[in-house]
């Protein structure tokens, strides 16, 4: 099928309740198409400076070893559009893995404004010398906005999550953010917007989750106080999260990334049924979590056996929030005791 078929398709399904397209199929697509210029016009041309870096160290004072975390992926996880380096995601991230899990953190950021998925095997060239015990990768966004197929994308983020998991790395992986809460974005366009991100999500999951890693679903962006309060939590350009936007999202991160270290909390070692935590097979688990934000889901056994009937068995959590404030990098303790394989 084609990228106008398939547009055409999935435009209709999301306007019409899965109904045919029948003789507005082609007018329909020239609507999306003038709606998807409107929408670039209306969020304009990026930045040309770049973010604020986040690379290096959190928690100064707490004792070693310090917990090394490679931030991977997009302008979501590079802090575009904000001013200060205490605004980003790696450094609300890291701060947030050093006051909850009571240890030092040296974190560096190889996200690039603009990354596809087809880009993480350069970022990981970078990422591996450091060794790294932790990898967060936030991609997909810009997979759905260049209309890359969904299998190819998936592609390059298994082949990532292989490689990292290869090298002994923890992995998890914010998947691709609902894109139909972006402000600019007027339906039928909203709609086609929603059901893309939400396949490439879904497919996402089940490919990091089959690779050992783990995911959080990211949703409506972080939560629904982003379709709530669009102008607080988005930025200028009505597309990327304002300051407030990454603390949302560093917030949902921090939990699941402190159990991918396997430093969480005593009293969150199980799944509480009152939270509706629970295990699942990975396909119905898949989707419970692109329908839910803040979900997690990690692979699990279930009478010593990795795998059902139905595929392999998942753990669906829905971890507590952490908010934290984020600090600027300590600097002069890189210089002091920086980590083998930091150099360059």
């Amino acid at each position: 099928m084609g990228k106008a078929a398939a547009a055409r398709k999935l435009a209709s399904a999301a306007a019409y309740g899965g109904g045919g397209l029948s003789l507005l199929g082609a007018s329909l697509y020239g609507v999306l198409r003038a709606e998807a210029r409107l929408a670039r016009k209306t969020i304009g041309q990026p930045r040309e400076e770049p973010p604020p870096d986040a690379t290096g160290w959190y928690g100064r004072g707490r004792p070693g070893p310090a917990i090394k975390v490679a931030l991977l992926g997009d302008s979501s996880a590079a802090g575009y559009g904000v001013d200060r380096v205490q605004e980003t995601p790696g450094a609300l991230l890291a701060s947030g893995i050093a006051e909850q899990a009571g240890r030092r953190v040296y974190l560096r950021s190889f996200a690039v404004v603009g990354a596809r998925s087809s880009d993480l095997a350069a970022q990981l060239d970078r990422a591996l010398p450091i060794e790294p015990d932790l990898a967060v990768v936030l991609i997909g966004a810009n997979d759905v906005t260049h209309q890359v197929r969904p299998a190819t994308s998936v592609g390059y983020l298994a082949e990532a999550v292989r490689r990292l998991r290869e090298a002994g790395v923890a992995v998890l992986v914010g998947t691709c953010p609902d894109l139909g809460t972006v402000q600019p974005i007027p339906p039928p366009l909203k709609q086609v917007a929603r059901t893309w991100s939400r396949r490439m999500a879904a497919a996402q999951t089940i490919a990091v989750l089959e690779g050992g890693g783990r995911t959080v679903s990211l949703g409506s962006i972080l939560g629904p106080e982003f379709a709530a309060a669009p102008a607080l939590l988005f930025g200028p350009d009505q597309f990327h999260p304002s300051a407030a936007g990454y603390r949302a999202l560093a917030s949902v991160l921090t939990p699941s990334a402190v159990a991918a270290l396997g430093l969480g909390p005593d009293d969150e070692v199980a799944p509480e049924a009152l939270r509706g935590e629970g295990v699942l097979p990975i396909t119905a688990a898949a989707i419970r979590a692109v329908n839910a934000p803040g979900t997690e889901l990690d692979g699990t056994e279930v009478g010593g056996r990795r795998l059902g009937v139905r595929g392999l068995w998942v753990e669906l959590r829905r971890r507590r929030r952490q908010q934290s404030e984020g600090a600027a990098p300590d600097q002069s303790e890189e210089s002091a005791a920086e980590p083998a394989g930091t150099e360059g």
